[in-house]
């Protein structure tokens, strides 16, 4: 395990030299950015696809539960101190989608799928398709 005074130097470290850096990260940066993160965290280890679709799941019902809670859909606030993270816990309806995100891209990179790229795929083709196609409701 390593020690935790030594990590949270680290962090605050890494942090600063990445605040500019983050800022400008394109979609497959953001995928490359947190593969690595979630290899360094031990998270890339012994992973199975279903599980990874079902904790996207678990992150949109979070969400909604902020949503049944009565959060306002932009409120974000801070929980108890984490004392295994050096600060509280963000929580809110935003952060969840941030997690949902996060998620994602994490899966996209780990099986090797350019989400970036699919996003700009699947536009292109729903640029050709009717007003409110196929007679949904939204």
């Amino acid at each position: 395990m390593e020690d935790l005074t030594t990590d949270a130097a680290n962090f605050r470290n890494v942090e600063k030299g990445r605040v500019e850096m983050i800022a400008r990260m394109t979609i497959k940066e953001w995928q490359v950015y947190i593969n690595e993160w979630c290899t360094r965290k031990g998270w890339n280890e012994n992973l199975v696809l279903g599980n990874m679709i079902a904790n996207l799941h678990s992150e949109i019902s979070e969400a909604w539960e902020e949503i049944r809670n009565g959060k306002q859909p932009n409120e974000i606030w801070y929980s108890e101190d984490n004392v295994l993270c050096y600060q509280k816990k963000l929580e809110g309806f935003p952060i969840e989608l941030a997690d949902l995100a996060i998620r994602l891209l994490h899966i996209c990179e780990y099986i090797g799928v350019d989400l970036e790229e699919m996003i700009a795929l699947k536009m292109k083709y729903n640029e050709t398709r009717s007003y409110r196609h196929g007679g949904k409701t939204a």
